[in-house]
Order: C-alpha cells, then sequence, then structure tokens
C-alpha cells in the first residue's frame, strides 16, 4: 500500500503496513485466546496481546502524521511486538503462531526504522 494522502510519510510505509497488520493478528488472536477453556493460563498472554495491539495502532498513527517521536514509539513497538511474540508462542494454537510470526515481522520493521 502506499500513502493515500501525503507523500512525506511514504518512507514509513512498510512499517505503517506491518504495524496495521500486527494489531489487526492481536486483536483477533485475544479474542480466539479468550475462546480457548485454558483462558485462565493465557491471562499475561491477552494483557500481552492488548499491548501489543495497542501500541501497533499508535506506532501506525504517530508514522502516518509524520511526527518527530514516530521513531521513539517505533522503538517501544518492537520491544513490545517481541515481548508479545514470545509469549504467544508459548501456546500452540494456529492463532498463536500466526500472531506471534506477525508480532516479528513488526518488531523487525519497527527496529529497521527506528534505526
Amino acid at each position: 500500500m502506499t500513502a493515500t494522502v501525503d507523500s512525506s510519510v511514504t518512507q514509513f510505509q512498510t512499517c505503517i503496513d506491518a504495524c496495521n497488520r500486527c494489531m489487526q493478528a492481536c486483536e483477533e488472536c485475544l479474542i480466539s485466546c479468550l475462546k480457548e477453556p485454558d483462558v485462565q493460563a493465557r491471562i499475561h498472554c491477552i494483557n500481552m496481546l492488548r499491548d501489543c495491539a495497542n501500541i501497533c495502532a499508535s506506532a501506525s498513527q504517530w508514522m502516518s502524521r509524520g511526527s518527530m517521536y514516530a521513531k521513539q514509539i517505533c522503538q517501544l513497538c518492537a520491544t513490545i511486538c517481541e515481548a508479545c511474540a514470545t509469549e504467544c508462542a508459548k501456546f500452540q494454537d494456529a492463532h498463536c503462531k500466526a500472531c506471534a510470526d506477525e508480532c516479528r515481522k513488526c518488531s523487525d520493521e519497527c527496529r529497521r526504522m527506528a534505526g
């Protein structure tokens, strides 16, 4: 996808897209985890998913508006995405594995953008 209005944020587009995919994966995984029979064992994971979805949405917004703090937000996003990937990887469900993959991809993109 390309920037829809302002071409000055084109440099961030790959990272924006990764953040949006990760946010969606985390939201979907969170809902799926809530339906699992071992939901109590997933409380930490569910909380991580919420944090990750929120920081990804924020990072996407900050980059989209070309904020001078976008790199700092993306650095934090990378850290949270990596932690979320580690937590999701503890569970063997397809939704957790897919989410962990998206989190790792987003973490990599955010680190690249912040660097």
